[in-house]
């Protein structure tokens, strides 16, 4: 800088622009850590859909057909026969992704549903949440 245009500026004068710098530097890691995690959370749930559809050969139907005689055994004493609830809530019409369904089947909800990671293999939880999804 010129040293007679440093002479002129005041002590206020530099704290302002160090302050304005200051802020704007926070400003500008805040959005770009906010822009990474919303980017993050978009393509984990991609993925989650893609790897779990990509990894089953069977047909949709055929899928879906079996994760009802999955939830008719192992569901339906919360969830009702159709799927409406009763003890556990309704799964009609789910707002959640499939990586969500299959985290919540493998590992339950503390207090509210048991986990049937024993009892159920990927192979079965995939078509449960193909029968979910079949759900209008």
């Amino acid at each position: 800088m010129d040293p007679e245009f440093e002479m002129k500026r005041t002590p206020w004068t530099r704290r302002f622009n160090e302050r304005g710098a200051l802020l704007i530097a926070i400003g500008a890691s805040a959005v770009t850590l906010l822009a990474t995690f919303s980017l993050a959370a978009v393509i984990r749930s991609y993925q989650g859909q893609v790897t779990i559809q990509a990894n089953d050969s069977r047909t949709s139907l055929d899928l879906a057909a079996t994760g009802k005689h999955l939830f008719l055994m192992n569901c339906a004493h919360c969830h009702g026969d159709d799927a409406r609830g009763d003890e556990g809530p309704d799964l009609h019409n789910l707002h959640k992704n499939d990586m969500r369904i299959h985290h919540v089947i493998t590992n339950g909800i503390k207090g509210e549903m048991p986990s049937f990671a024993r009892k159920l293999n990927d192979s079965d939880i995939r078509a449960l949440t193909a029968y979910i999804r079949s759900l209008t």
